[in-house]
């Protein structure tokens, strides 16, 4: 949240990580009892003295994310793997996630070849209105349950026309080998494989192992950070063709996308497409409300104070769910630091 607010002032963003925490914690106690008593009558004297103490002792050192860890973690795109990850839990934040993750969608021809680029920017209406109905006709195809998100999977020859059956060792070691023998009397030695990320209108399980193979390789050619989708014209929601890649952002450009939607850059309501199906779900016109005061929030939501302003989330069932996507999205994106330079040390 604080690095949105800074993105909103035209001010840098700051990273930081937690390298280490330690504790010690000390607990004693003692008991001990004595007493007097005198030979002629009268009161005797009892005195008894317990004691307990305990003490503690937290060290953490907070390390600030620059040079290439920065580069890597913040500046670089995510991957379809991390795409992946947060759209298959509940297979419902599919918009949210779409709205976040996308900085625009590249259209493709047939071959691959470019066709057109349609920008997640407000500040480019006609692409921008163009994005956002790609999303609702994905989402209502997810909704659906029209729509295959999955890796392609196919078995990948690893030799063929071997004159002898693989050893079982070399199988052992080799995760996924298989091995069958052709009617020439030789054999074809394959390995289960997953390939590049894809979302389809139709089961890719319905093409042939080389027709997923084949496209695979096709796909193999778009950078890491490139989802492909292709919606065919005689599959669920075909009246809306689509074919092309979906371009991830970096956590960087995320924040900055939130950040300057407060003012610089707001998004608008944008209606589906024609040929998309009724029961949309859900189209709020901006992806993360947030809100600017001059006090704080009386609500129990996330918010911070940056400069004498209060932002905060918008307290609604969608920003809330939406922030924590965005949460999720942080805490896979910043890994183990390398590149240490002068932490900061804290302790009690």
């Amino acid at each position: 949240m604080l690095n949105i607010a800074r993105v909103s002032q035209g001010n840098p963003v700051h990273f930081t990580a937690t390298s280490s925490i330690a504790a010690t914690f000390d607990w004693t106690t003692s008991i001990a009892a004595g007493a007097t008593f005198e030979e002629s009558p009268g009161t005797n004297l009892f005195g008894v003295d317990i004691g307990a103490s305990a003490s503690e002792n937290p060290t953490f050192q907070i390390i600030p994310i620059t040079g290439k860890d920065f580069s890597e973690q913040i500046l670089e795109p995510f991957d379809e793997i991390a795409f992946q990850f947060h759209v298959f839990p509940s297979n419902n934040n599919l918009d949210r996630v779409l709205r976040l993750m996308v900085a625009g969608f590249e259209f493709q021809k047939t071959d691959g070849s470019h066709a057109g680029y349609f920008a997640n920017d407000p500040q480019r209406p006609r692409e921008y209105e163009m994005f956002r109905r790609i999303v609702l006709h994905l989402d209502w195809l997810n909704e659906n349950r029209k729509l295959f998100i999955r890796p392609l999977v196919f078995d990948k020859v690893v030799v063929d026309g071997l004159k002898v059956p693989p050893r079982g060792q070399d199988i052992i070691k080799e995760e996924g080998i298989t091995w069958t023998r052709k009617s020439d009397g030789s054999y074809l030695v394959t390995r289960f494989t997953a390939g590049r990320l894809a979302i389809l209108n139709f089961d890719p399980m319905a093409m042939t192992d080389d027709e997923r193979f084949r496209l695979n390789e096709k796909l193999k050619k778009n950078p890491k950070g490139h989802v492909y989708v292709d919606i065919r014209p005689d599959g669920p929601g075909g009246k809306f063709p689509i074919r092309g890649t979906l371009n991830l952002r970096s956590v960087f450009q995320i924040l900055s996308f939130v950040g300057n939607g407060i003012e610089s850059a707001p998004e608008f309501d944008v209606a589906p497409d024609p040929r998309t199906g009724e029961n949309i779900r859900d189209n709020p016109p901006v992806t993360l409300q947030i809100h600017v005061a001059s006090t704080e929030p009386e609500s129990d939501i996330a918010w911070v104070r940056y400069r004498g302003k209060y932002y905060s989330v918008a307290d609604t069932r969608w920003d809330r769910d939406t922030f924590a996507v965005l949460g999720h999205l942080f805490e896979t994106a910043i890994g183990e630091i390398e590149d240490v330079g002068i932490p900061i040390t804290i302790s009690k």
